[in-house]
């Protein structure tokens, strides 16, 4: 997994404390922003999180480049709707010997490994053997259409890997760009880095949340699993490790700042 925080909001604990500040000020945004200093920006936006004030924090986002997680992350990920996403098309993209993501659970165990690794490897043999018999049927349709030999090769591949793609496991790994607000990225860390979150998104989940702290610790001082500023909500399936959630960001926080 690869992950890289590629844009921002400039200054964006400025840009959510001016937001807030203008419901309630007579002056414009020039003189709200000239006596806005980082530091009392900051303390402003802590003080926003305090009171539950969220709407403002939509004015900061932050866009990401996420490599090596598989189409079953994808699944889970777009779930969050107040996001935007770019992914690469198993349509338009053919994928030659598809690389894939295994689960630590199947790579820990030998036997489990070596028959994940054949099941791969037979799917990526049932794809290029799908894409092939669909290209040359499709190319012969096309050259009888009146396409020219490049332009029905090209087209033909393209029509048969839109099919093909469908013998393509969870696995197959995926890359995308995504972009947040803060407040939706408040919600999706809430969910997704909770122990009892599925391992990748919980992984991708974490690594976002230390790339947006670095940038912004006010913004985000309150993010992070549910339990880690209240009760657990989940109840009777809770993990049962509040505390030590609770532990885990307080140092992952001190080592960001």
């Amino acid at each position: 997994m690869k992950v890289q925080l590629i844009a921002h909001t400039p200054n964006p604990e400025r840009v959510v404390a001016a937001a807030a500040k203008l419901c309630y000020s007579p002056v414009g945004v020039d003189e709200l922003m000239e006596g806005l200093t980082d530091e009392k920006a900051a303390d402003f936006v802590r003080m926003l999180a305090g009171m539950g004030h969220e709407s403002p924090t939509e004015h900061a986002s932050f866009t990401f480049a996420i490599e090596g997680v598989s189409r079953s992350l994808l699944a889970q990920i777009t779930r969050h709707r107040i996001a935007s996403y770019s992914v690469q098309s198993q349509r338009y993209v053919k994928l030659e010997q598809f690389e894939y993501v295994t689960p630590p659970e199947i790579a820990a165990d030998p036997q489990a490994v070596a028959a994940y690794e054949e099941m791969m490897e037979s799917q990526a043999k049932a794809y290029e053997k799908l894409t092939e018999i669909l290209k040359e049927k499709h190319y012969k349709n096309l050259v009888q259409a009146g396409e020219s030999e490049k332009a029905a090769a090209r087209k033909a591949e393209k029509m048969a890997i839109e099919d093909a793609r469908f013998v393509l496991p969870n696995a197959c790994d995926t890359k995308m760009v995504v972009t947040m607000n803060a407040r939706s990225l408040h919600n999706f860390f809430a969910h997704r880095c909770c122990n009892r979150a599925q391992w990748e998104i919980r992984a991708l989940a974490e690594e976002m949340f230390r790339l947006v702290y670095r940038v912004s610790p006010a913004l985000f001082e309150t993010a992070g699993p549910a339990c880690c500023h209240g009760p657990c909500p989940e109840g009777r399936m809770s993990c049962g490790q509040a505390a030590q959630m609770r532990e885990k960001y307080a140092k992952l926080k001190g080592q960001e700042g």
